[in-house]
C-alpha cells in the first residue's frame, strides 16, 4: 500500500502551544537500502521503547509520504494488515508491547520520480538525500520529528559500477564485494541523532582529499566529492573545512568528533547546504570554484558556506532543536558563528555591512509584509516555509545583541555551559538564553522578546546639548509597528553602542552617576518606551555617533541633517556607520529624485551629495573596500521600504539618473582609478578583492554615465579577463550599456562555459535582470534553451529568480511580469512545492504598491489559489498575503 497528500482539505496549522512529547524513543536504528535509480527498497528496523514523559496508553504512530509498504514486522512477527493502519501519511500501531519492542518495516520509493528533492531522489546520476525537515518520511516509516534522536548503523547495497561510491553518516566499519556485480558499504554513526539528519549518497564522483590534526592529535580524513571534470574546483572549498576547524577550536574549544568527514557536490538542491553528520550534501555552487568559472563573492560564500554546515556538527547535531520552532537555536546561533568565522578570516569591518545590507534588503522587508513572524515562531502550517531570513539572519542579530549585552567573556563560558548540559540533546531557545544568564549572572528575561514579537522595532533619537552644564542628553524611545496576530508589542531590550563625535574625533564618555569615562564606546540599554541618558563632561557640540557596529536590528529615526551624515561619513570612528551615514545621504537624494519624477520636475543632480561621493572617491587608496561599499548604492528594496506606496518607476528612474549622472561628472578620476588599480596577477586575498571590486565598480559607473566611451572599455576587459570576477563584471557593463552591446558578449560567454554549469546560471541570471523593455519575452526564449532545466533549482533561481529581482520589468506596469511568475509558480507546485513557494513569495507585498499593481498582483494570487490540489507550501504563501 501507499500513501498520499489528501486532497481538498485544507492544512491545519501546527501550533507551538500544542507540543507534546514523543510517545516512543528510538535508541537504535538499523537501515539496509537496497539501491537503485527507479525503485530503492529500504528494511529499517527500529530499537523503540515508551517514553516515560509520554501518555503510557499511546499508539506507536509513524510518519511516511510515497511509500510502497511491502512488510511490517512486531519482534520479529510479521503482522497482518488488520494489525496496523496506513491512513494518509501515518502508520498506527494500537497494540505494542508495554515497554521496549523492536519494529521492522520494509519498503519501497521511486527516486527517479522523486522531484520535490525530498527524502531519496536522483541527480545528475547519482541517488542522494535531502531530509531537513521533513524529508525522512519519504524514505521510510519513522517518527518523523528533531526529538527522536537515534544512534544509526545503515547499510547500503547497489551495483557497483554505476554506483562505486557509497556513503552515509559516521564512520565507514565495512565494505563488501557481494561477487554479482554489486556491492555493499555499512556505516556506523556513535553519535544519537535525529533523522532530519540522516544522508546517503551513491554514485560514481571524483574525491578531493586532505585531512586535519584535531587540537587532541586526532586525524580526520577531509573527502570532498563531485562530478568527475571537477576536481580541480574542490581545492577552495577543502581549505575553507580545513580553516573553519582550527578556528572552532580556537574560539569556541570545539573539536570534531569522527574519523571522517565527507562533503558532496549535487546539482539538484533546494537549499544551500546540508549539515547532516559527518556528510554534508552541498548544492555545486557552494563547493566548486576556480578564478576562471567563480567569482570573488562565489569564493567568499563558499567559505562561508562550508564554514556554517561544518559549524553546526556542535551547533544544530550535537545539540539539536526540540521541533521545529526552535529552528533559529541552530540556524541563528550557527550564522552568527559563520559571521564571526568570516570576519576574522577577511575584513571585520566589510562583514558587518555585508551582514547588514542583506538584512535590511531582506528581512526587514519579511518584518513589515504578511510573513512577519518572531524568530521563533508559534504556528506554522508547512515548516519549509519557515527557512526564513527572520529565522537566520534576524536569529543571528539576536544570539550577537546577547553577545553584546554579556560579553564574549561570559558568552564563551554560556556556550561551554550549553554543551556540557545538552550534548546529545534536543532543547529549546530557553535552554539556550538560560545558559547564557546563568554564565553570566545577567537576567535576560526581557531579552526574550525578541524569540515571542516580530516585527523590526524604530529607535528615535533625539538629544539636546547644555554646554553651561558641559552635558548631553541622549533620548531613546521604541516604537513596533503592529505585525499579524500581534497588534500589540512590548518593549524589547535594545542595545544601543553609541559614542559622541567630537571636533577632533571620539570623546570620553563617562554617563551620569560614574566618577570617570569609560572608553568612547558605550552601550546603553534600551528597555523602556522612553528613556534619557546624560553624558558628562561634553564641552563641546558633539553628535551622537548611533548603533555603532548596528548593535541591534532596528531602524534609527535621527534628526541628522545632510551636513550631520557628510560629517560622520568622513569622521567616525566606527567603519559601519560611515558607510551607513553614506547609505542614508544617498536614500534622501534618491527620493528627493523620486519626489521630482512624480511631479514631473526634471531631475538634478544634488551637488552637495556629490561633493561627498568624490570625496570618498578621491579617498579611496585608504581602503579600497571600504570605497567601494561606501561609494555602492542603495538598492530597491531599501528604497522602497521608505515609501509609503512604493513607487516603481520612480526608484528605477531616480537610481538610473543618479549612476549616470555620477559617472558622467566623475568619469575622470573613474578611469584613473581603474588604471591604478589594474592587477598583473590574481590573488584571492581580503586586499586584492577590495581592489578588484573598487575597480569593477568604476567600470559599472561609467557604463551607466558615459555608455558610449565605456562600451570598447568593457568590451576590451570582456575579453582579456583571466577570472570570472572581471569577466562577469565586464558582461554586466555590457548589458547595462545595451542589447546591442551585450548581444556578441553574451554569445561568446554561453560558447566558452556552455558546459559549466554554474557559469551558465550566471549567464541565464544576468539575462532575466537586464533592463530592456524584451526582457520578459527574452526570458521566456530562454525558457526553451538548453541552457534550462526545470527540474534543477539552481537554474530556477537565476532566471525565473533573476527576472523576479529586475523591478523595473517584474513590476511592469501592465501586470504582464506578475503573470509570468503566476504561471510558473502553477507550473512548479506540482513537481516542487518548496521551489513554487519561493518564488510566489514575489507576490506577497502587493498591498505596498499603486492600485493598479496591487490588482494585477492579488488577481495572480487569487488564481494561484484557486488551483485544486494546491500544495501546502505555496497555499500558507498565499492565504497569508492575501489576508
Amino acid at each position: 500500500m501507499s500513501s498520499a497528500p489528501v486532497s481538498g482539505t485544507a492544512p491545519a496549522a501546527i501550533r507551538r502551544c500544542d507540543y507534546t512529547p514523543p510517545a516512543f524513543l528510538v535508541d537504535q536504528v538499523e537501515l539496509g537500502f537496497d539501491l537503485g535509480e527507479a525503485r530503492t527498497e529500504v528494511r529499517a528496523v527500529l530499537h523503540l521503547r515508551r517514553n516515560p514523559a509520554a501518555g503510557a496508553d499511546l499508539p506507536l504512530v509513524l510518519n511516511g509520504q510515497s511509500l510502497e509498504t511491502l512488510r511490517v514486522a512486531l519482534d520479529g512477527r510479521d503482522l497482518t494488515a488488520d494489525e496496523y493502519r496506513v491512513e494518509g501519511e501515518r502508520l498506527t500501531l494500537d497494540n505494542v508491547p508495554a515497554d521496549a519492542f523492536m519494529l521492522e518495516t520494509t519498503v519501497a520509493n521511486d527516486p527517479a520520480a522523486n522531484s520535490a528533492l525530498e527524502g531519496l531522489y536522483v541527480s545528475g546520476g547519482m541517488l542522494c538525500t535531502q531530509c531537513e525537515a521533513e524529508g525522512f518520511r519519504r524514505i521510510t516509516w519513522y517518527p518523523d520529528r528533531p526529538d527522536v534522536m537515534a544512534r544509526f548503523r545503515v547499510r547500503l547495497t547497489a551495483d557497483r559500477a554505476r554506483y562505486p561510491v557509497l556513503l552515509s553518516n559516521g564512520n565507514l566499519i565495512e565494505e563488501t564485494d557481494l561477487g554479482d556485480g554489486r556491492h555493499s558499504a555499512v556505516w556506523d554513526d556513535p553519535f544519537p541523532k535525529p533523522c532530519y539528519l540522516f544522508a546517503l549518497v551513491a554514485g560514481d564522483l571524483g574525491l578531493v582529499e586532505g585531512d586535519f590534526v584535531t587540537r587532541s592529535g586526532r586525524r580526520v580524513a577531509l573527502k570532498f566529492w563531485v562530478e568527475h571534470g571537477n576536481q580541480d574546483q574542490a581545492g577552495h572549498a577543502l581549505a575553507s573545512l580545513q580553516k573553519a576547524m582550527a578556528w572552532d577550536e580556537q574560539v569556541f574549544g570545539l573539536e570534531y568528533d569522527l574519523d571522517i568527514y565527507n562533503v558532496v557536490a549535487v546539482s539538484h538542491f533546494n537549499m544551500g547546504a546540508m549539515e547532516n553528520k559527518s556528510l554534508n550534501v552541498f548544492n555545486s555552487k557552494f563547493v566548486l570554484a576556480k578564478r576562471e568559472t567563480a567569482t570573488d563573492f562565489d569564493f567568499l560564500g563558499i567559505e562561508s558556506v562550508i564554514a556554517h554546515e561544518y559549524f553546526h556538527n556542535w551547533t544544530g547535531n550535537r545539540v539539536t532543536c526540540r521541533d521545529w520552532f526552535q529552528l533559529t537555536l541552530k540556524e541563528g546561533l550557527t550564522v552568527f558563528r559563520d559571521q564571526e568565522f568570516s570576519a576574522d578570516m577577511n575584513s571585520r569591518g566589510l562583514q558587518r555591512l555585508g551582514d547588514v545590507r542583506n538584512l535590511r534588503a531582506a528581512q526587514f522587508i519579511e518584518d513589515n509584509g504578511p510573513m512577519a513572524h518572531p524568530i521563533r515562531p508559534e504556528s506554522y502550517v508547512e515548516i519549509n516555509n519557515f527557512y526564513t531570513s527572520t529565522v537566520y539572519q534576524k536569529g543571528a542579530e539576536v544570539i550577537r545583541m546577547i553577545h553584546t549585552l554579556i560579553g564574549a567573556d561570559a558568552f564563551r563560558k554560556g556556550m561551554d555551559l550549553y554543551f556540557a548540559r545538552h550534548d546529545g540533546h534536543a532543547v529549546t531557545c530557553e535552554d539556550f538564553v538560560a545558559a547564557m544568564e546563568d554564565a553570566s549572572d545577567d537576567d535576560l528575561s526581557q531579552f526574550r522578546r525578541w524569540y515571542s514579537q516580530a516585527g523590526t522595532p524604530r529607535v528615535t533619537a533625539r538629544w539636546d546639548h547644555d554646554q553651561t552644564a558641559r552635558r548631553l542628553t541622549l533620548s531613546l524611545s521604541q516604537d513596533t509597528r503592529p505585525t499579524p496576530g500581534q497588534p500589540e508589542k512590548q518593549p524589547f531590550h535594545i542595545p544601543v553602542a553609541v559614542g559622541l563625535v567630537g571636533a577632533d574625533g571620539d570623546l570620553p564618555l563617562r554617563l551620569e552617576g560614574e566618577n570617570a569615562a569609560q572608553g568612547t564606546t558605550r552601550v546603553l540599554n534600551l528597555t523602556l518606551p522612553e528613556q534619557d541618558f546624560v553624558f558628562e563632561d561634553v564641552a563641546e557640540a558633539a553628535l551622537p555617533s548611533l548603533l555603532r557596529g548596528f548593535s541591534a536590528p532596528v531602524i534609527l529615526d535621527a534628526p541628522y541633517s545632510r551636513a550631520d551624515l557628510a560629517r560622520l561619513m568622513a569622521d567616525d570612528s566606527d567603519a559601519f556607520n560611515r558607510w551607513d551615514a553614506g547609505q542614508e545621504l544617498a536614500i534622501r537624494v534618491i527620493l528627493d529624485l523620486v519626489a521630482d519624477h512624480a511631479a514631473g520636475r526634471p531631475l538634478a543632480l544634488d551637488e552637495d551629495f556629490a561633493v561627498a561621493w568624490g570625496k570618498v572617491l578621491a579617498d579611496y587608496a585608504a581602503d579600497p573596500a571600504f570605497a567601494a561599499e561606501a561609494l555602492s548604492l542603495p538598492g530597491f528594496s531599501v528604497l522602497g521600504e521608505r515609501m509609503e506606496t512604493i513607487d516603481v518607476d520612480g526608484i528605477c528612474a531616480a537610481t538610473k539618473f543618479l549612476a549616470a549622472s555620477l559617472g558622467k561628472r566623475f568619469a575622470a578620476p573613474l578611469l584613473r582609478l581603474r588604471e591604478v588599480l589594474a592587477e598583473s596577477g590574481y590573488a584571492l586575498t581580503p586586499e586584492a578583492i577590495g581592489r578588484r571590486r573598487l575597480r569593477n565598480g568604476a567600470l559599472t559607473f561609467l557604463a551607466h554615465g558615459q555608455p558610449a566611451d565605456t562600451r570598447v572599455l568593457a568590451a576590451e576587459q570582456f575579453r582579456t579577463a583571466t577570472n570570472m570576477t572581471d569577466q562577469l563584471t565586464a558582461l554586466s557593463a555590457l548589458v547595462v550599456i545595451g542589447a546591442d552591446a551585450a548581444g556578441p558578449a553574451l554569445a561568446a560567454f554561453y560558447e566558452q562555459w556552455k558546459d559549466e554549469r554554474l557559469v551558465v546560471n550566471k549567464w541565464l541570471g544576468i539575462q532575466a535582470m537586464a533592463d530592456w523593455p524584451d526582457v520578459l519575452d527574452r526570458v521566456k526564449v530562454l525558457m526553451e534553451h538548453p541552457a534550462f532545466d526545470g527540474r534543477e533549482p539552481n537554474k530556477i533561481y537565476a532566471l525565473i529568480g533573476g527576472f523576479a529581482a529586475n523591478p523595473q520589468w517584474f513590476h511592469a506596469a501592465d501586470g504582464a511580469g506578475y503573470a509570468f511568475m503566476a504561471d510558473r509558480v502553477l507550473a512548479l507546485d506540482s513537481t516542487n512545492p518548496q521551489v513554487a513557494s519561493r518564488m510566489a513569495r514575489s507576490l506577497m507585498r502587493w498591498k505596498r504598491f499603486d492600485p493598479a499593481r496591487q490588482s494585477h498582483m492579488r488577481g495572480q494570487l487569487e488564481r494561484i489559489g484557486a488551483k485544486p490540489g494546491l500544495s501546502s507550501d505555496v497555499a500558507e504563501i498565499v492565504a497569508k498575503a492575501l489576508a
